[in-house]
């Protein structure tokens, strides 16, 4: 039962953080902490003099990059998903540590 509770918790945060790695960098919701007018962001370039980091993380290819991270994370929601009860099973113990191929 716990490894059950486990799986569905972590298909749970992939589907939540890849939803969020996917459309964050690409939304302007029109409030201060937006992608590129984000307090974190501001504090590190104040903090270390860095100036052009601002201007990578506003760019096309990072905010691609970013999304493709989302991308990964539902896909590895996705295949959780799929072999669900072989994660149970291997998180149980029940196979030994062995993994059979499936034909």
């Amino acid at each position: 039962m716990v490894a059950k509770l486990t799986i569905l918790l972590f298909i749970l945060v992939c589907l939540m953080v890849g939803s969020l790695l996917i459309l964050l960098p690409w939304t302007n919701l029109g409030f201060p902490g937006d992608w590129t007018d984000n307090y974190f962001l501001n504090l590190i370039v104040d903090k270390s003099g860095f100036e052009t980091l601002k201007t990578i993380v506003s760019t096309g290819w990072f905010r691609g990059a970013i999304t493709g991270l989302g991308i990964v994370n539902l896909s590895i929601a996705f295949w959780e998903i799929a072999y669900f009860n072989d994660s149970v099973e291997m998180l149980d113990g029940s196979n030994d540590g062995k993994i059979e191929a499936k034909t």
